[in-house]
């Protein structure tokens, strides 16, 4: 294949096209590439140059589609998805910007910004009211008790459970476990509704 065959078979593959013959198009142009390395390298050289524009072009699609779909100065979707993972499955144990920064693949500065955006709040704020989450959850489901569960939820002691407890609530964490526990059901079920 000569190298003007090599770049009107590119032209025919623009981004954005069907993902199928997208995929077959970069093969079909690696496969020319590796082909004609040996006898012709210019033709593979322009084989792995369109194959590489076209890739870089489908990437830029791709990103500039996520940042449509997430809004200007929010995380993306995929972002959002992996914190909320991450952060739900390690309540337990200390929890860094730093950390999701780098799972969110920004700057931590940027970052910031872009999770307040995103959730209205601070990822420190997020990490607390995920904590407080489950530390409701695990005082209706276990007869832990309350100094157990605030080491499980991430709090240093009971102290600072009940403490930010009585903060977002208004009542102490054994006052809402005792009146949850004789039934006020309305109440455990606006709850568990927010989570």
């Amino acid at each position: 294949m000569s190298q003007s065959a090599v770049l009107e078979a590119g032209r025919a593959e623009a981004p954005g096209s069907h993902p199928i013959q997208f995929v077959a198009n970069v093969v079909e142009l690696l496969k020319v590439a590796h082909d004609s390395f040996e006898r012709d390298r210019e033709t593979a050289k322009a084989s792995i140059t369109r194959a590489t524009f076209i890739l870089r072009s489908e990437l830029e699609r791709h990103e500039a589609a996520s940042t449509v779909e997430s809004g200007v100065g929010k995380l993306a979707g995929w972002q959002v998805q992996r914190l909320k993972i991450y952060v739900d499955g390690h309540l337990g144990e200390s929890i860094q910007v730093s950390d999701l920064s780098a799972i969110a693949r920004r700057s931590t500065a940027h970052f910031c910004r872009a999770f307040k955006r995103t959730f209205g709040q601070t990822p420190h704020a997020y990490v607390t009211a995920r904590r407080l989450h489950r530390a409701r959850s695990l005082m209706l489901e276990s007869g832990e008790p309350l100094s157990v569960i605030a080491l499980l939820c991430g709090f240093t002691d009971q102290a600072h459970l009940s403490r930010l407890f009585r903060q977002h609530t208004g009542e102490t964490p054994g006052a809402w476990r005792r009146r949850c526990s004789v039934g006020d059901e309305t109440e455990t079920r606006a709850w568990a509704l927010q989570a």
